[in-house]
């Protein structure tokens, strides 16, 4: 997961640093790095909370590093 590599070494933040905020181990979070191991999905809302991103963008989904939120006209408009 490339991006949770840029996401946290643009910030000059350690690994140990983002593991102690996951309350996982270094060596774990290390591998969730790699790809060896997989974001779980409270994990991953951590994450995307933390760096002000949205999960789509730390899973490679979207290139779009900003939220976008949604406005109460948009609510709206879609009668949320």
């Amino acid at each position: 997961m490339l991006r949770l590599i840029d996401l946290r070494e643009d910030r000059d933040l350690t690994q140990s640093k983002i593991a102690e905020i996951l309350h996982i181990d270094r060596a774990h979070y290390s591998k969730l790095e790699l790809g060896v191991y997989n974001l779980t999905s409270d994990k991953l809302i951590i994450l995307s909370n933390f760096y002000n991103t949205s999960i789509d963008y730390i899973l490679g989904l979207t290139n779009d590093v900003n939220i976008h939120k949604r406005n109460d006209v948009n609510l709206h408009l879609l009668n949320l």
